[in-house]
């Protein structure tokens, strides 16, 4: 009998009017986290006019009205999925390379020019670097989305330059040349549709960066 009026109570007389239990401050970062990966993922396949609030959403396994809880635009989105590269893929980029930007030397540098331009980071087209997938995208995208993008190139230099020795002024055209290098070399290589040509870009780029870091 007590456990029939307990359901009665629960059924009839709960207050429609209370308020739900807020989600922890946790939850929504992860949240926020989950569509963030799942946004620079689809940017990087298919480009950002071609994606859309709701095809982000559908890979989070979350619903559309959820987003602008996160964020007021696709565009926020952009710049958010772009600056999330530097901790998030590029930090696991960076470890399963061997890069420890925490201690530079010049085989940090070496290691990230073998990394940078391999044929495992041309072919990962959900991990490639946004300075790679995304550069048409961002030249036509808010100020906020370039800083975004111009804050990965300049993660790569001051990751070059304070692996090298020498002057500064020679250890930041070198890193500035070297960042050119990498980032040029597969642009080029990734938007090729002649195989052999694209391999023969990425080749040069590869061998012309390893013989700037051997240079006296």
């Amino acid at each position: 009998m007590r456990v029939a009026q307990n359901m009665f109570k629960i059924i009839f007389c709960t207050d429609a009017t209370e308020p739900p239990v807020p989600y922890s401050p946790a939850h929504k970062q992860q949240t926020r986290a989950r569509i963030v990966e799942c946004a620079r993922i689809l940017f990087n396949r298919h480009g950002y006019e071609n994606v859309t609030i709701d095809m982000v959403m559908e890979a989070a396994e979350l619903t559309r009205g959820g987003f602008y809880n996160h964020f007021d635009s696709k565009e926020e989105l952009f710049a958010a999925a772009v600056s999330s590269f530097l901790m998030g893929r590029g930090a696991k980029w960076r470890a399963d390379v061997g890069v420890d930007a925490t201690k530079p030397t010049r085989e940090t540098a070496v290691q990230m020019v073998h990394g940078y331009l391999s044929k495992e980071h041309l072919g990962d087209l959900d991990g490639q670097c946004p300075m790679t997938a995304l550069p048409s995208d961002a030249a036509r995208s808010s100020p906020e989305v370039q800083a975004a993008y111009q804050l990965l190139l300049e993660s790569m230099v001051r990751l070059f330059e304070s692996s090298l020795s020498g002057p500064k002024s020679k250890r930041r055209q070198t890193a500035l040349s070297l960042a050119a290098l990498c980032v040029g070399g597969m642009v080029l290589a990734r938007t090729l549709p002649d195989s052999a040509l694209a391999e023969a870009v990425r080749g040069a780029a590869h061998n012309s960066a390893l013989a700037l870091l051997s240079a006296p």
